[in-house]
């Protein structure tokens, strides 16, 4: 297995493209276009908020009924298409059939993304042009593509591994959009990921499923839940390399989870307004779905956020919000770390700040050097089980407040 990248190679089968289409003031990327020249086996994860938006419904009926014969994936930014009534269904239909049109495929074999603001519906026209555009411009470009799912993003989000096995090799690929609105069970974010393996339709919505839930459904940026989510993997066979067995589906799902997680950890990088990456891993609970509710309710936590912010090791905060976790557990067991970097150090778990129901023995001086860091991994443990579970966030700066204030103007 080739070591990740975020310069996607040629995906045999595959292209892609990224145009202008009129809907951002400033000329900038605001339309993408990923094809496939032959049928594909896709599959999909969505949003879990009840408000769902019209590219949703429309893309999870064209999966019932063509998820083996996927052909397309047509996405716009600034509109998100939701909250518009039956004719942002027809709009999102409608778009599904341009794309065909264009692509001289049938309407059900085109699954379509919207990303923006929330009430607004689609300006058709602009939507045909930059169709029209896109087809035209069909070629390797990734990054362009990437680009033009960009909303509140500062850079595009890319990635790819290159696996070789016996019978030959393949590679797994993804672009990604999110910056804001991002909390578990995924966010308004947006991806796209696509192989040249032959895998069959159970094969693909497992893995895509199971390796959702290593990556994408353990980022918080902010704790919101988009209307849009939307996570697709098309899979198209054009290398000939097929999963024949349980070696094949893990070198498969290994490969899978590490773009997955590569775009996932590079959405709270780019959080609205954020200035830290942070680490939270929770050990030591009954079992996993333990574990998790307490990570997430603190990565979700504003007080726990802003302190990151202003570099004040305020452990309390910490410690209260894994308490209103819903998840029963004694303090007087618990113990918590914190350390500098992404990574645990090579000795020991960091610095102890909290341990037994009380504060530990520290420096104030030597908290607050870590909790200046740019990057900071925190350990809880929890002292009651061996259980485990990592989740990635930010800190909550005032940048983010100027940025969803002002979302809409």
């Amino acid at each position: 297995m080739s070591d990740l990248t975020t310069l996607i190679p040629p995906i045999k089968g595959f292209r892609a493209a990224g145009v202008h289409a009129g809907l951002k003031k400033d000329g900038a990327l605001d339309m993408a276009l990923i094809v496939s020249d032959r049928p594909c086996v896709a599959a999909g994860i969505f949003t879990r908020n009840h408000a769902v938006a019209a590219p949703v419904l429309v893309s999870r009926a064209h999966l019932a009924v063509a998820g083996a014969q996927a052909r397309a994936v047509v996405i716009n930014t600034k509109c998100a298409n939701a909250l518009t009534g039956p004719a942002g269904v027809e709009n999102a239909r409608t778009m599904a059939r341009m794309t065909a049109a264009a692509l001289n495929v049938q309407p059900q074999q085109v699954l379509v993304m919207s990303t923006g603001v929330i009430g607004t519906h689609l300006p058709m026209p602009k939507i045909e042009r930059g169709i029209a555009l896109a087809q035209q411009s069909l070629g390797n470009d990734w990054e362009r593509a990437a680009r033009g799912m960009m909303t509140t993003d500062t850079r595009p989000k890319t990635a790819a591994i290159t696996v070789r096995t016996p019978d030959g090799e393949y590679t797994v690929a993804g672009i990604a959009k999110g910056a804001g609105m991002i909390a578990p069970n995924m966010a308004t974010m947006l991806a796209v990921l696509v192989t040249d393996a032959q895998l069959t339709l159970e094969q693909a919505q497992g893995q895509l499923s199971a390796c959702a839930d290593r990556s994408f459904n353990r980022i918080v940026v902010d704790g919101d839940t988009s209307t849009n989510d939307t996570v697709f993997l098309l899979a198209n066979g054009a290398s000939g390399v097929a999963l024949r067995g349980d070696a094949d589906e893990a070198r498969f799902a290994d490969a899978l989870v590490q773009v997955m997680r590569h775009l996932a950890q590079a959405i709270v990088r780019d959080g609205e307004g954020a200035t830290k990456f942070i680490t939270l891993h929770v050990m030591g609970a009954q079992d996993g779905a333990q574990a998790h509710a307490i990570a997430h309710t603190i990565a979700a936590s504003p007080l726990v956020k802003t302190a990151f912010f202003g570099h004040d090791p305020n452990w309390g905060r910490i410690i209260a919000a894994a308490g209103r976790a819903g998840v029963p557990f004694n303090p007087d067991s618990a113990q918590l770390w914190a350390a500098a970097g992404e990574q645990l150090p090579e000795e020991g778990r960091g610095l102890l700040l909290f341990k037994h129901g009380a504060a530990a023995r520290y420096e104030e001086a030597d908290a607050a050097a870590i909790f200046a860091q740019p990057s900071v991994y925190l350990t809880l443990d929890l002292g009651a089980g061996h259980a485990e579970c990592v989740v990635w966030t930010c800190d909550l700066s005032r940048a983010y407040v100027d940025i969803n204030a002002d979302y809409r103007t």
